[in-house]
């Protein structure tokens, strides 16, 4: 329990960034989840639309903190890459 009311206000405010982070984060496993969907089943259009979701997406949760901005490039572009190799 918190001891000074701005321990309880950061306790809250804590709480309410980790839903949302959560949801961020849940929303992107989903995303590159259909992505890499798209890819095994060889439909290179359908996995260009979802890399443009899920390029979109990580670029989101970077710019409002719920991932580091290195991390979400590094993602983008192993995701690019493996898009690259589909012919």
């Amino acid at each position: 329990m918190p001891n000074t009311k701005s321990a309880e206000r950061r306790m809250r405010s804590s709480a309410r960034k980790q839903l949302r982070n959560h949801s961020i984060k849940s929303r992107l496993k989903t995303l590159t989840r259909s992505y890499q969907d798209a890819l095994k089943a060889g439909k290179r259009d359908d996995a260009l639309k979802a890399y443009r979701m899920v390029s979109s997406a990580f670029d989101k949760a970077a710019k409002r903190g719920a991932i580091h901005r290195a991390n979400a490039d590094r993602k983008k572009s192993r995701l690019a890459l493996q898009l690259g190799k589909l012919k």
